[in-house]
């Protein structure tokens, strides 16, 4: 992604999907009512306790995270928080495997073991949506949501009720299977990055709408202020590649400005869930695109560029605007002044289209499941770990027991002022022990960390733990980028489709997303005329995609309050 030694420090910091992992969220919140002792889904007699004496054993697996570091003779089976849980809790972690997830291996060992009839783990976090999916059909993992309901202390409840949709996927016939893991609101919801020294040289003002953004690439590219060969520059430096419905180099509110948001299930006119993708509003965007293909102002290779090729450009100061996240200032952009000292880069709102709209993809609260095994001898006690973090962990009070992280030495370290350390300043190194908790990334409440920005974009300073966390290692444009961001909350549009994936996507869908590439590709690169787009519609929509559509708003009906 980024030169090695800032990609180790700065990942370090980031989860699986690319989302800040330092967590914070609701210290107070005390739990629910726990003290009696019906029955489990399991059918055993089970009391929920704050700690097990004689211990309970939790058997889990892992899919360890390539990036992972190890210190002080760890290893993923003994650690600071298999320690820390044996001590606080009374529980045993107990690992059946790990493996280094690189190349889907976690899910092909988990797969195997289901297949095979080995014994699975207890409790199972997974964030690859077909194999939570696999595992909920498998019938080895139970309902949770009566032990959800019983267990969960008061703060997670309120932190799953600001989006019940995070249920959905994990739901079968009205029954919750899964518990989701929660993710921080606005996570990788995008704006525009720009380099306001060009802007400011050129004597040019930030664009409002498409036309004047198509001013702006001019200039940057045939105008330059760094003096760059019109060949040389990258106005807008996008990518799809991977997806047009992506994290960083995403081109998706191009057609936002025209009404649609490709790659994704919205709400039509008619209150029903359409994709995306075969809108007309498509059509005006793929005209949009082949036309600034041929002008030159976006990548020539867009079609082969993954989300961090296009950062490659805004690294290296060749480009202008790069869409993506409002952490980017903290990566990629903050090493864009290693290679042109005068570059500033600064967010601006997406622009809208001829009839004022504006669209974006939004994230949802959902970062993977927890699933619980059937024959789990004591589930209350993942609900002992969990409510802890929630309530202690997740949103600390100033001056409590985790007000800088989790384990010093390790996620932090405080200097001779008591003020914490930049990771690659840790004594033996960082560690990213939310890694070795049994839901990755501890506990995290959506709204929080955007709270936290808005107290540091309005100058207040860093008190909560993350404000303290993004004031130490990300950029300084953070927190203004997430008040742009929000001052354009309601442009961002998240998938509508949240369930399970159904029987013909199951049968049709690698078909049906490979002629979607295609005919979108050749029209973009001038293969194919616009109108081509009306014959993939037809195509689309007889090759199984009425009959998805049909399955989809099924399921919609199913869930809509």
């Amino acid at each position: 992604m980024r030169a090695q030694s800032t990609k180790k420090k700065f990942l370090s910091l980031l989860a699986t999907t690319l989302c800040l992992t330092v967590v914070l969220a609701g210290c107070s919140g005390g739990s629910g009512s726990k003290d009696s002792a019906e029955p489990s889904a399991s059918g055993t007699q089970n009391e929920y306790k704050e700690k097990y004496d004689p211990a309970v054993t939790i058997t889990t697996a892992w899919g360890i995270d390539p990036e992972l570091k190890f210190k002080n003779g760890e290893s993923m089976e003994n650690n600071v928080a298999t320690k820390w849980a044996k001590d606080k809790f009374g529980i045993e972690i107990k690992s059946l495997w790990s493996v280094t997830d690189t190349n889907n291996a976690f899910a092909t060992k988990l797969r195997l073991a289901m297949s095979s009839g080995q014994e699975m783990p207890d409790i199972v976090t997974v964030g690859d949506n077909l194999l939570a999916q696999d595992l909920i059909d498998s019938g080895m993992y139970q309902e949770v949501g009566p032990l959800f309901d019983k267990y969960a202390s008061d703060t997670w409840k309120k932190a799953m009720e600001q989006d019940p949709n995070v249920w959905n996927s994990y739901s079968r016939d009205g029954k919750r299977m899964g518990i989701p893991v929660l993710d921080y609101a606005y996570n990788n919801d995008y704006l525009l990055w720009i380099r306001q020294d060009w802007l400011d040289k050129l004597n040019l003002k930030a664009p409002k709408t498409i036309d004047e953004l198509e001013a702006v690439m001019e200039a940057f590219k045939n105008k330059n202020p760094d003096g760059l060969a019109p060949d040389k520059v990258t106005p807008l430096s996008i990518g799809f590649k991977t997806s047009m419905n992506t994290w960083m180099g995403d081109p998706s509110w191009i057609f936002g400005a025209y009404g649609t948001l490709p790659f994704q299930w919205n709400v039509g006119t008619d209150g029903k869930l359409e994709y995306g993708s075969i809108n007309p509003g498509m059509k005006e965007g793929l005209a949009k695109l082949s036309d600034w293909l041929k002008k030159g102002y976006i990548p020539q290779e867009a079609a082969l560029w993954d989300e961090n090729k296009t950062a490659e450009p805004a690294v290296a100061g060749t480009a202008g605007i790069i869409p993506g996240p409002y952490w980017m200032s903290g990566w990629p952009l903050i090493d864009t002044v290693k290679n042109v000292p005068s570059a500033v880069w600064k967010p601006i709102e997406i622009p809208t289209g001829p009839e004022g709209k504006a669209m974006r993809h939004g994230t949802q609260f959902v970062n993977g499941v927890t699933l619980i095994k059937k024959d789990m001898a004591h589930p209350e006690a993942f609900f002992t770990y969990q409510n802890y973090l929630f309530d202690n962990y997740a949103d600390p009070a100033p001056g409590s027991p985790y007000d800088n992280g989790l384990f010093e030495g390790y996620d932090y370290q405080l200097d001779a002022n008591g003020k914490q350390k930049k990771p690659d300043e840790i004594d033996g190194g960082y560690v990213n022990v939310v890694r070795y908790l049994l839901v990755r990334d501890g506990a995290r409440i959506p709204d929080a960390q955007m709270k936290a920005l808005m107290n540091l974009a309005d100058g207040k300073e860093p008190q909560t733990k993350l404000e303290k966390d993004v004031a130490v290692n990300y950029g300084p444009e953070t927190p203004a980028a997430a008040k742009v961001l929000l001052e354009q909350k309601d442009i961002s549009f998240k998938n509508m489709f949240t369930g399970p994936t159904t029987k013909t996507m199951k049968a049709k869908l690698d078909y049906l997303n490979k002629i979607e590439n295609q005919a979108f590709n050749e029209i973009i690169y001038g293969k194919s005329p616009i109108d081509s787009f009306d014959t993939f519609v037809q195509t689309w929509k007889s090759g199984g995609g009425d009959q998805i559509t049909q399955e989809v708003n099924e399921w919609y009906d199913g869930v809509k309050k």
